[in-house]
């Protein structure tokens, strides 16, 4: 195959004339490639995935998570179970697995022969070794704890060669779903063995995955080529054998029209991130397009409540009623995309429908900030003891639309009398200044995963080590309270009436405002590539696609 490396200087007069045949060859040839496809037999063929970022770090603790390098992480590691995209759970790497009866104690069987790509087994001490250093890192050598790993766990042992036997200091229902998340992916104890920055050396991580590292440079591709003695697949996605694929190039292209173009054009396969508002007219060309929900949050705002005004419940009340999510779809997205309900997204099991508190209704919010003591100034924007009622924004980069929600909210809530201040970073630099709480984050915008909404409380505190998303530390007694029961939860029966209580909580109090459900990952395919799976946090696998001539 022939690298198909784009040069990324392109001009947007040049993209807008790439459906002519002579641009598609003047693109082809500044790009240095050609595209290459094997005939349509099921084995072989050479995809190029054009994405919009490549991280900056790959220590798999930290970089597993991300909206970008999860997709590379899909395909040279495996999980220990599978989560499909309704929240179904199956068995992979874990063949089978048993519990007690107060969920403190689990059994996982593993599969026996699965190797990692440097020849060591992915025996019981190897899976061992992947769900202490989920839990703990090693956060003195700057590698983190997988976030959404459960902060109950105790000690796992291997009993034999293919047998954990896993136990944790209280009830844990969610503990398997979780193996299936996209941060617990495992990788060979030789790899986790090294120090940080070896580990961050994408060729010197082994996993066990249908692909592995061929080629790769910082900031620009990656290169996967398949592992012909890959037998391990797991069932649900009907095939457990090799890939059929050779290789699968991911390629850094910033541009979301230059993405787009390239497939359009047929020098790519894939286009990541494309804008909501090309999909009809590319599906009405007979592009593939793709909008999975995730499990997980919905988008929307973590409040942090240790800084005024928002404080106040009344004005984060305020700030529930004030923004309208149907213009948000009407205006940026289509409709692929749904209304929140909950600040859970609709299709994670345990999400309960709570719409009546997401209504727009301004008259509501202005009334709330004027028993605020926030009055309107002859400029329309409200103000109290000398300050003006702001709201500074931060558009989050994981999401393409982001920029564009926040300056549309930024109008709704103009009207009510805010001032809103956007600010916009690319990735690194918004990981480095944008966080949970922080000093000048007054609403800290989500795009986050999960596969079991048991997870959630926890995070949403400061309780064995969670997030503390909205600043409340021990507070709040009703979250506290309400976050234990639903850990100590041995039953979904006994879990579910909790979580609906919390979800009515947190959006009554104006802790998290929801935006809209969450659609973070868009492809745009050739209609030449086929049979391609989505999982549970809705990450495309080619493990299973093939691709025609």
């Amino acid at each position: 195959m022939t690298e198909r490396l784009f040069s990324l200087s392109l001009s947007r007069r040049r993209l807008l004339i790439t459906s002519s045949a002579v641009a598609t060859g003047a693109l082809v040839a500044m790009a240095g490639f050609t595209p290459a496809h094997s005939a349509g037999e099921p084995n072989g063929g050479d995809i190029t995935f054009l994405i919009d970022s490549l991280g900056d770090s790959w220590i798999p603790n930290n970089s597993a998570i991300s909206s970008f390098q999860g997709h590379i992480w899909g395909h040279v590691t495996d999980k220990l179970v599978y989560v499909d995209a309704a929240g179904k759970v199956s068995p992979w790497i874990a063949e089978r697995w048993e519990q007690n009866d107060s969920a403190t104690e689990f059994t996982l069987h593993l599969k026996s022969g699965v190797t990692f790509s440097d020849g060591t087994p992915l025996d019981a001490s190897a899976a061992v070794a992947n769900l202490d250093i989920w839990y703990a890192g090693r956060k003195k050598e700057g590698i983190n704890p997988i976030g959404l790993f459960p902060k109950t766990y105790d000690h796992a042992e291997a009993v034999d060669a293919t047998t954990v036997k896993i136990f944790f200091k209280k009830p844990t229902l969610g503990f398997i779903p979780t193996l299936g998340y996209h941060g617990s992916i495992l990788i060979s104890p030789k790899t986790i063995a090294q120090p940080a920055a070896q580990q961050a050396d994408l060729s010197k991580t082994s996993g066990s995955g249908p692909y592995v590292v061929d080629s790769w440079k910082e900031g620009d591709f990656v290169k996967l080529v398949k592992r012909k003695d890959y037998n391990w697949g797991p069932a649900a996605v009907g095939h457990t054998g090799p890939a059929y694929l050779d290789t699968i190039t991911y390629k850094l292209v910033s541009e979301p029209s230059l993405r787009v173009a390239a497939v359009q054009s047929g020098q790519a396969d894939v286009a990541y991130n494309a804008s909501p508002q090309e999909l009809t007219s590319l599906k009405q060309e007979g592009f593939t397009v793709a909008t999975p929900r995730y499990l997980g949050f919905v988008n929307g705002w973590a409040i942090n409540t240790k800084l005024a005004p928002y404080d106040d419940v009344k004005v984060r009340q305020a700030l529930q009623a004030g923004v309208n999510r149907q213009e948000i779809i009407d205006t940026v997205y289509t409709p692929d995309w749904k209304l929140a309900t909950s600040f859970i997204q609709s299709n994670v099991p345990g999400a309960t429908d709570h719409s009546e508190l997401l209504a727009y209704n301004p008259d509501r919010a202005e009334k709330l900030l004027d028993e605020a003591g926030w009055k309107k100034g002859a400029d329309g924007i409200r103000a109290k003891d000398g300050k003006q009622l702001s709201l500074t924004l931060n558009s989050n980069p994981y999401l393409v639309t982001s920029r564009s929600i926040d300056e549309l909210i930024a109008q709704q809530l103009g009207k009510i009398g805010w001032k809103v201040d956007i600010r916009a970073y690319d990735v690194v630099t918004y990981g480095q200044k944008v966080q949970y709480g922080g000093a000048g984050v007054p609403a800290y915008e989500v795009t986050r995963s999960f596969i079991d909404a048991g997870t959630v409380a926890s995070i949403l505190t400061n309780a064995n080590n969670g997030e503390n998303w909205f600043a409340l530390g021990e507070s709040d007694q009703k979250i506290n309270e309400l976050r234990d029961k639903i850990a100590s939860a041995g039953s979904l029966e006994a879990r579910n009436p909790l979580l609906d209580e919390l979800q009515k909580y947190v959006l009554e109090e104006g802790y998290f405002i929801p935006r809209t459900q969450m659609v973070q990952r868009i492809y745009v395919q050739s209609p030449k590539l086929k049979g391609e799976t989505y999982n549970g946090v809705a990450y495309a696998s080619y493990y299973t696609a093939t691709i025609s001539d």
